[in-house]
Formats: C-alpha cells, sequence, structure tokens
C-alpha cells in the first residue's frame, strides 16, 4: 500500500511541477487535465503527509523513552505515543479507504433529468416534489441549481424537467439518486382517501467537457425558434429558444427556458454532450460486462430503487435495505444520512473486493 501512496505522492509532484511551466500555462486543454488530475488527488496526498508527520512524531516520541525522565514526564511521553497510535490506525485505515477505486466523474458537475413516469396526474406532482428536494440539497451544499428547460403539467407538476447542478463533489454524492423513485400517498385530489402508487425517473449524467468529449460541428443542426409558455413580450417577439439535432445519433436537445440565445445554445449544448458521453461510456461497460446497466428504466412501480410511503412516514432504499422516517424533512433536502448509507455500503463492497 506504502509504495503505491509513495508512487501516487511521485505523480503529485510531477504535476505541480507541469503546471507551472509556460508550455502547459498556455495549453488550455492540458493545464484542464492536468488540474483535474490534481485535484482529484489533493485529499490523498494531503492525507499522506499527514501519515507521515504522524509517523514521525511517533519515532521521536518513542527515543524519548531511552532519556532519563522523572516520573511525570515518561507518563506524558507514554500519553503521547498511545494518541500518536491510535491517529497512525485511524490515518492508516482512511488511507485505505482513499487508495479505493474512484469514479473519475466523482469531481463533475451534473445534468440531472426528471420525469413524471407511471400515475399520471400524481406523477408529476411527484416529479415536482423531487425537483423541490434535490434543489434544497444543492442550496445547503452551496451548489448551483440552473434550471435548463422544463414541461409542467395543468396542476402544477412537472412532466420533466432538466437541470444543471455544479458545485464541488456534484456527481459523487448525487450519482446515487438515479433510477425509478416510487410514491405511496394519497394524492390532494383523492375525494375517498384512497393511497395511490405513483412513479418518477431520475437521470444523473456527469456533465461532459470539451476535453471528454469531441463533437464535430458539422453533424449538428441548430435551430432557432419563439418560446413557447409564459414569458411576455420577449417570448412573443425575440426568438431566443434553440433546438439542436444531432445527426448520428438521431438525439434532439431543445432549451427555450433563458432570454438568450447564447445562454440556451451553451445549455443545449452541455445537455448534448453529457448524454452522448453517457452513451460512450454505456457502450464501454457494455464491453466489459456484456450487459448494459440501465439508469432508470422503464418507470414503471416495479422497477425501484427507492420508495416514499407518507401514510406510513417512512423512505425504504431497496438496494441497501435502510429505513428511514421523518419524510417532511427528506423531502425538504435533508439526505445527507441515505447518501452516506449509500456511499458506505459501495465502499465496503469495493474494499472486500479488494481484500479477495
Amino acid at each position: 500500500m506504502f509504495d503505491k501512496l509513495e508512487q501516487i505522492n511521485k505523480r503529485y509532484e510531477e504535476i505541480v511541477a507541469q503546471m507551472s511551466t509556460p508550455e502547459i500555462a498556455t495549453d488550455h486543454v492540458q493545464m484542464t487535465k492536468l488540474a483535474q488530475e490534481k485535484s482529484s488527488l489533493d485529499d490523498l496526498v494531503a492525507l499522506y503527509q499527514d501519515y507521515k508527520t504522524t509517523v514521525k512524531s511517533l519515532e521521536d516520541t518513542r527515543a524519548m523513552q531511552n532519556d532519563k525522565l522523572d516520573a511525570d514526564m515518561q507518563a506524558m511521553v507514554k500519553d503521547e505515543m498511545h494518541q500518536l497510535e491510535e491517529k497512525q490506525a485511524r490515518l492508516q485505515e482512511e488511507l485505505k479507504m482513499a487508495l479505493l477505486p474512484k469514479d473519475p466523474n466523482d469531481e463533475k458537475n451534473i445534468i440531472m433529468e426528471i420525469r413524471a413516469g407511471a400515475g399520471g396526474d400524481e406523477a408529476a406532482i411527484f416529479a415536482a416534489d423531487l425537483f423541490r428536494m434535490y434543489s434544497r440539497y444543492a442550496q445547503a451544499k452551496r451548489w448551483n441549481v440552473d434550471v435548463i428547460s422544463s414541461s409542467e403539467s395543468v396542476d402544477g407538476g412537472l412532466k420533466e424537467i432538466i437541470l444543471e447542478i455544479s458545485g464541488k463533489g456534484v456527481f459523487s454524492r448525487l450519482k446515487y439518486e438515479r433510477g425509478v423513485h416510487r410514491v405511496q400517498r394519497v394524492p390532494i385530489t383523492e375525494a375517498s382517501g384512497r393511497i395511490h402508487t405513483s412513479t418518477a425517473t431520475v437521470a444523473v449524467l456527469p456533465e461532459a467537457e470539451e476535453v471528454d468529449l469531441s463533437i464535430d460541428p458539422s453533424d449538428i443542426r441548430v435551430d432557432i425558434f419563439h418560446s413557447g409558455g409564459a414569458g411576455g413580450q420577449n417570448v412573443n417577439k425575440v426568438a431566443t429558444a434553440v433546438r439542436l439535432t444531432h445527426f448520428p445519433s438521431g438525439m434532439v436537445v431543445i432549451c427555450q427556458d433563458e432570454r438568450s440565445q447564447l445562454r440556451n445554445r451553451q445549455k443545449a449544448m452541455a445537455v448534448l454532450r453529457s448524454r452522448l458521453l453517457d452513451i460512450q461510456t454505456s457502450k464501454q461497460e457494455e464491453e466489459m460486462s456484456s450487459m448494459r446497466r440501465s439508469q432508470v428504466g422503464t418507470g414503471e412501480r416495479s422497477e425501484k430503487i427507492r420508495t416514499y410511503n407518507f401514510p406510513q412516514d417512512r423512505l425504504s432504499d431497496h438496494r441497501i435495505g435502510l429505513t428511514l422516517h421523518n419524510l417532511p424533512r427528506i423531502m425538504q433536502g435533508e439526505l445527507d444520512p441515505l447518501i452516506d448509507a449509500l456511499a458506505t455500503d459501495t465502499q465496503t463492497k469495493l474494499l472486500q473486493e479488494e481484500m479477495s
């Protein structure tokens, strides 16, 4: 383990040295790649340096035992050794966890797509509830949420909403949210008080950058048109909405939420790039595992990762068998206990694989 840590530390020093050279400083693509690699190693290298400092302090403290000390000093040295030994053991365990294979997308921003699934109007209302839940969670984390496009239902729900969430470690936290979310509750419109079951799907795509994926401009048709829906005079008079059609994949992306045509185009390109990268990544996974893992399935009630049961005030995550209560607080964005449990489960399985 420590040979690997020394190699990582050496690579980190090489990156820092390269980033300070004039050749790299003027090369945007290379600088971006190196900065991303350095950022991915910052915490691990700092942890390793702390470990080495602790080991050195422990060696120095042990050497003091050879000196002629009075009883009080001997007691102080023993107490110091005990604390340093505990810290060394703790840091060693943290280093083991830090060395586990990392998702290369963990530090990326995301494109999140929330869509109403089975359940009609109630599914659209639930999709809107999920949007608010993730928005409040992002706000608590001081992440930025930017709506790219949305389609509302007549009752104030959301048929679909696509948003960008940006900030430190966004994908590492929200990647566990992709899948089918099922809700069981009495809809507002239900006069008899009967419990309905509805679903919404959540897709979480790491935001692709230009260094991740190259798109030939000749493969894209750009159409500019007038935005629809509410928006006042700007909607009626200025053509700002953008539709991108990617010929090789047949993919179409529309963005009309911004008043600026340029901003709509930038947002649409971000969605297109992320979707194409997701397809490319899925193909690579298929070649490795001979099966493609789907994020959201078809949205049917049986394809669930999680159930929100309001009558019983219970959230159940079916992937790890976790049950939590106090749904109102969870729906207000208090997701850390749930996400922490999912992350710990993933780390435990990775550690077992590494040890086997």
